[in-house]
């Protein structure tokens, strides 16, 4: 702990300590949690993409966003906003799993923009890289933002896991 009683890394950055469950939630101090995904890790995008299925098909959204985070932050400048995006679409189903349907539903949709538009508009887009499935990815992620305002409730993040690429 600092010396203003916040939880601090090595580097003196504000960090919660505090273990987190799936959904990337606090838990108590001394409560068993998940595991957490390691911070700034520079990955190829095939290992960015298998992580992070990885991860989502084990009800981890939000720590498959944290892997997206790390290859928006190092990629290539060309590669930040689906980077991004695909961040986006990640938390959004961590909210939507959480039960935040408003906010889940929010990010769904933006993130859906964003990685949508490497499929729409190719003249102005660099296309799909790596086998993701964009137009796939978008049009789930528009699908179950009106499922949770519809359902107003909690989804399951296992069962709502989108698949990332076309292979």
């Amino acid at each position: 702990m600092g010396d203003d009683g916040r939880d601090r890394d090595s580097a003196g950055r504000a960090r919660s300590a505090r273990p987190r469950d799936g959904l990337g939630r606090p838990l108590p101090y001394g409560a068993a949690g998940v595991e957490r995904q390691p911070e700034g890790v520079v990955r190829t995008p095939g290992e960015t993409l298998r992580e992070a299925q990885r991860l989502l098909n084990a009800g981890k959204p939000f720590h498959a966003h944290e892997v997206f985070e790390d290859a928006w932050k190092s990629g290539p400048e060309e590669e930040r906003a689906l980077w991004r995006g695909m961040a986006q679409l990640a938390v959004g189903l961590t909210h939507a799993a959480r039960g935040n349907t408003a906010g889940g539903a929010r990010l769904l949709r933006r993130g859906a923009g964003v990685v949508g538009a490497y499929a729409e508009e190719p003249a102005q887009a660099p296309g799909a890289p790596y086998g993701i499935d964009v137009a796939g990815l978008a049009a789930w992620a528009r699908a179950l933002a009106e499922r949770v305002e519809r359902a107003g409730a909690a989804v399951d993040a296992v069962r709502e896991a989108p698949r990332l690429t076309r292979r």
